[in-house]
């Protein structure tokens, strides 16, 4: 069993994508990143899915890294990433796929998950609301007060400006000073991140995903999939969510029950916004538990798996 990741160019919906791969399974698990993120935060979670038998990926998304980076505003809007997933899942030939995403990557895998587009097996999200119950609380308090910098990012060359100044030293305090396990993030993993952001075009590429689709007067993406966020989701989900995001906060999960099927919950309390490289040993043993029919443990203080909820147990 190959549990090395690999990185590879993949052509898929017009565009040319960088992929980390890991594993020859015969199913296919697709990974996708958010802002201002890289496939690196995929880093823990590809080898386990290579040994639970998944050919995985984790393309860096449109805009990022090695990826094409389209020019315009409208290139990101949310129809076009939710086609590069399909391209990608075409370009795999899987017949079915588990779908993961986190952040933005989750937003996307939301929305393709509800409209259909190709046949999903399971679908894994992580500190991203279901966006009907985004669309519904975003604009209410407490979440406004966590969503300013959606607003920040509808201005022109200014957020690009901020970001990448002093060597893209934002970016980096993105990650570090809203982790709380910031052992997780030393100056090496940091610099993945930051040196992503300094590539000439991709601060703008990345803040396009928000100017292109969070347009607040005409609804954005909440709009244009009106019918779709607010139907009924069939495919079985597993959410993953860290506590102590700063962003997002805990309310927003409340009531996804309601919309999914098949839907199980696991909170990870004293964990950031990044959960699955903040905690991957405790997001790996629920992802491994559900993917493998077992009861998924839970989590206690520190993100810690809680004594008795190990896979397999009653919990």
């Amino acid at each position: 069993m190959d549990n090395e990741i690999k990185t590879k160019f993949i052509e898929a919906n017009g565009l040319r994508f960088e992929v980390d791969t890991c594993g020859t399974g015969d199913r296919f698990a697709l990974c996708l990143h958010g802002y201002p993120e890289h496939s690196f935060s995929w880093r823990y979670q590809l080898p386990l899915l290579a040994k639970l038998g998944y050919t995985a990926w984790a393309p860096n998304m449109r805009g990022y890294a090695g990826s094409s980076r389209p020019p315009k505003k409208s290139d990101y809007k949310i129809e076009h990433l939710t086609a590069d997933v399909a391209g990608l899942i075409d370009a795999s030939g899987a017949r079915s796929t588990l779908l993961i995403g986190h952040d933005w990557g989750g937003v996307i895998a939301w929305v393709f998950a509800l409209q259909k587009l190709r046949p999903l097996d399971r679908l894994i999200v992580m500190n991203i609301p279901h966006p009907k119950l985004f669309r519904d609380r975003i604009g209410r308090w407490p979440q406004i007060s966590k969503s300013w910098y959606i607003f920040l990012f509808q201005l022109p060359w200014f957020p690009e400006f901020m970001m990448g100044s002093r060597k893209a030293r934002v970016i980096r305090q993105t990650f570090y000073a809203t982790a709380v396990d910031k052992s997780r993030f030393p100056e090496e993993v940091l610099d993945v991140y930051r040196k992503n952001a300094l590539i000439p075009g991709a601060l703008t590429a990345m803040i396009n995903y928000y100017r292109a689709n969070w347009g607040i007067r005409k609804g954005g993406l909440f709009a244009e999939n009106r019918q779709a966020i607010e139907s009924i989701l069939e495919t079985p989900t597993l959410m993953i969510w860290g506590e102590k995001d700063i962003a997002l906060g805990k309310h927003l999960t409340y009531g996804t029950e309601k919309l999914v099927k098949d839907f199980t919950l696991r909170y990870l309390p004293d964990v950031s916004h990044w959960v699955q490289q903040e905690a991957p040993e405790t997001v790996n043993a629920m992802m491994e538990a559900w993917l493998t029919g077992k009861q998924v443990p839970k989590a206690g203080p520190g993100g810690r798996l809680v004594p008795g909820s190990e896979p397999g147990k009653i919990v």
